[in-house]
């Protein structure tokens, strides 16, 4: 049986260290003036892009800068799901919306917790989203599992190949360098998104095309 490979610890550090410096704007892409923009907007994200997500709540957003649990509250579970039919699972999305947005206002006078447990109570929130919200508004090191995140940390070398997000992000808070982990995601979000993408990755043009394993990739 082939024996299977990752990078070492000291490749791993030169990895986030060439794209740290390639994706210095690494950053959450979603649009948001507020926690609980930023929450519904993941919420809205999930199998959905950033992009179809920020083109839906553009407008409202431009509309009411301070958009709010009461905002949503008052403008109505109907309403709301116009603004956002054009986003993927548009009617289950505005339902858990309405629904977090009660809960908010009831439990939280408006505010969204930044405990993970609580967080993970409201609809529609699993545990990706919590570690958006954790990671975007108090800095903390989590590691949120997408579609890219998954892609690449199997396809570099980062963790071993699986279907399980969960073991993937607990193998990534593992390897990453402790002074990279806040912005580790991103990195990985932002070089999936615009480098390494899925079908054709521009293996020729990377800069760490010599420390990549290139795990199923077949050009």
């Amino acid at each position: 049986m082939k024996e299977v490979k990752l990078i070492n610890k000291k490749q791993c550090d030169e990895i986030f260290k060439i794209l740290s410096q390639t994706w210095p704007q690494a950053q959450c892409e979603l649009l948001h003036n507020n926690p609980f923009q930023l929450l519904i907007a993941v919420v809205l994200s999930a199998q959905a892009t950033d992009k179809s997500v920020n083109k839906a709540l553009e407008p409202l957003l431009q509309q009411a800068p301070n958009f709010s649990a009461t905002d949503l509250l008052d403008m109505g579970e109907e309403s709301f799901l116009n603004v956002i039919k054009s986003i993927g699972l548009a009617p289950t999305k505005a339902r858990n919306c309405f629904k977090l947005a009660k809960i908010l206002q009831e439990k939280y006078q408006g505010s969204v917790p930044l405990e993970r447990e609580k967080l993970e109570e409201l609809p529609g929130v699993g545990r990706k989203t919590a570690n958006v919200i954790l990671n975007v508004l108090c800095n903390l090191p989590t590691m949120a599992v997408d579609t890219h995140v998954e892609r690449l940390s199997q396809r570099i070398g980062l963790v071993l190949q699986t279907k399980d997000r969960l073991k993937i992000e607990e193998e990534l808070l593992k390897r990453v360098p402790q002074k990279y982990a806040v912005k580790a995601h991103h990195i990985l979000i932002f070089h999936g998104r615009y480098h390494c993408v899925a079908r054709k990755p521009k293996c020729e043009l990377c800069p760490i095309e010599h420390l990549c394993l290139k795990v199923g990739v077949t050009h």
